[in-house]
């Protein structure tokens, strides 16, 4: 049976995150953006009541939640500030690779720990000429007794310097291409990690993201997660989990654009009657509202199926590239809407743009969305149910 009714704890997690978002984080997210601050004092009260490592095992002092809930979760973030929202569910993304391919040991030994304070983590894959093309990175290791050592460079990474954990991606030869690559936990105080400069983006500024560099870094083999060139499937299978959480983050946001475009509309006055009264503002805020409640139900639709275990790849890329794209398009129109004022950082539409664009970037790029997609359809893979 198809039920689009949230359960009472599920209810409950999304008021949870709701009044959060609204007290601890929308009153900041101005200044935040504006100082391109990293969030501490968030972070810090997010962990204290249970609202960061939401799929992380219990039994490793996670929440022990499906992605389904981290969605409900993100949404209600993303409405409040982008910025944040990828600081602290970077978490998730940084950590998925270790729920996935840990042992019970690696678990105890780097989750447990990780979860009993407020820790940031980060997912080490992109890098400065190898963005899309996953299988082109030139972050190297070698195996010297029982530890491998790192050497390279990751570009864009979420967290960088402030994180307590990275999951690396490497390679034991490039030309292996994805069958070389393996993945390594590699704790934030190991000789020859260093970082590159903080990144002065167009939006999320509230996130700090930086470089991560790579020189003789040692690691015991116990960081190695799954086998030698297991860590194409890794990746890519975390992606999967993973996007769901991007796409709940763009509906968030085009809901905030949205629903700022309706109290607007309903106050600005023009030729003696609020410009709502309007037909051509009218059918921007219906095409709002479609695109917002279109992507949030593929959204859950994509978060269910990895939850149950099904194939989610087709259903997670079209969630991420309709969702990113439709709040793109949202928070377009929410500034057309403003007019003006729409341009000034006075009012918050401009942000929600700016903070849009990325999200039809990362975790693959809404390009290499659409190559998924298709190669599913042409596999005959479309069906996840």
């Amino acid at each position: 049976m198809i039920s689009f009714t949230l359960t009472e704890e599920q209810r409950a997690l999304r008021e949870l995150a709701r009044e959060f978002a609204q007290k601890e984080i929308a009153p900041r997210a101005a200044e935040l953006d504006r100082e391109g601050r990293h969030p501490a004092e968030i972070i810090q009260k997010a962990w204290e009541i249970g609202l960061m490592n939401l799929t992380v095992p219990e039994a490793y002092g996670g929440g022990g939640l499906g992605v389904f809930e981290e969605c409900l979760v993100a949404e209600e973030f993303a409405a409040a500030c982008a910025g944040v929202t990828t600081t602290v569910m970077a978490n998730s993304l940084a950590l998925t690779p270790i729920v996935l391919a840990g042992t019970h040991e690696q678990k105890e030994a780097f989750l447990s720990p990780f979860c009993a304070a407020p820790n940031l983590a980060s997912f080490c894959l992109t890098e400065p000429q190898a963005g899309s093309d996953v299988a082109g990175m030139r972050t190297t290791y070698r195996r010297e007794g029982d530890e491998y050592v790192i050497n390279g460079t990751k570009q864009w990474i979420t967290n960088a310097g402030e994180s307590a954990l990275y999951v690396v991606f490497a390679t034991k030869d490039p030309q292996l291409r994805h069958k070389g690559i393996s993945a390594f936990i590699v704790p934030a105080d190991t000789p020859g990690l260093s970082f590159g400069k903080k990144e002065d983006k167009m939006g999320h500024r509230a996130s700090t993201t930086r470089s991560v560099i790579f020189d003789e870094v040692r690691v015991p083999a116990f960081n190695r997660l799954g086998e030698e060139g297991d860590g194409w499937m890794i990746a890519m299978r975390t992606l999967d989990k993973s996007r769901p959480g991007i796409a709940a983050m763009a509906v968030g946001i085009a809901r905030a654009a949205l629903q700022a475009s309706l109290e607007y509309s309903q106050q600005r006055a023009q030729f003696g009657q609020p410009i709502a009264n309007f037909q051509a503002i009218q059918f921007m805020l219906a095409d709002m509202a479609i695109g917002v409640e279109t992507a949030r139900y593929q959204t859950w639709r994509a978060a269910w199926l990895v939850d149950q275990g099904k194939y989610s790849r087709y259903a997670s890329s079209i969630a991420k590239c309709y969702a990113t794209d439709v709040a793109m398009r949202v928070t377009t129109d929410a500034v057309q809407v403003f007019g003006g004022y729409g341009y000034s950082k006075e009012y918050p539409v401009e942000k929600y743009m700016r903070d849009a664009k990325l999200m039809q970037i990362y975790e693959g790029t809404n390009q290499i969305q659409r190559l998924v997609i298709a190669r599913a359809l042409l596999k005959g893979e479309a069906d996840g149910t």
